[in-house]
């Protein structure tokens, strides 16, 4: 059984370090996953870029686009969720996408949180704001969340590792009591 990866990343900017960092994550889980039953529907993880959906999701009227990436969210069994830290906490871009979802939308999902800031004293922010958030959307949500520093950026490979060793396992269980119910 393949279960589905998406990528969710809430920064405004195109090609953004968030949206980099958030890719190799999702790689990063992916690859430790039983080898490969972890992925999109092309055999690599989706990914939903905020940046360029922002006109649609402030549009007066429905969008199509909009839309489909919101049924992609809801419909993934595990969810990298990423935004840069904007004061302290994840984007607004980010709040209004998810505040899109159902009540419960995200019941059944493994979501992961990650945070890039430029200050390690926003660390906690991916615990104390964007948890509670996917928690409350009904996800599965192991710990720890990644609060990746820009500074530390070179050692990506390194942070990413570490990170993916301790929520794969987490991962995989939440991916088997999904399979069960």
């Amino acid at each position: 059984m393949t279960a589905s990866l998406v990528t969710l990343v809430g920064n405004p900017r195109p090609g953004s370090k968030t949206l980099q960092v958030a890719v190799e994550a999702a790689a990063a889980v992916a690859g430790r996953v039983d080898h490969g039953a972890l992925n999109g529907r092309d055999g690599t993880a989706d990914v939903v870029d905020l940046s360029a959906l922002g006109p649609h999701l402030f549009a007066p009227t429905p969008s199509p686009i909009l839309e489909a990436a919101v049924d992609l969210v809801a419909g993934a069994d595990v969810l990298v969720v990423a935004s840069p830290t904007y004061k302290g906490t994840y984007t607004g871009l980010l709040k209004a996408f998810l505040d899109r979802l159902p009540h419960r939308a995200l019941a059944g999902t493994a979501a992961l949180p990650l945070l890039v800031m430029g200050d390690p004293r926003h660390a906690l922010a991916v615990e104390v704001h964007l948890r509670p958030l996917l928690v409350e959307l009904g996800a599965t949500v192991p710990t720890p969340g990644l609060a990746v520093v820009e500074a530390d950026l070179p050692r990506l490979n390194e942070i990413l590792t570490g990170w993916a060793d301790q929520v794969t396992p987490q991962v995989a269980t939440a991916l088997r009591e999904g399979a069960s119910t």
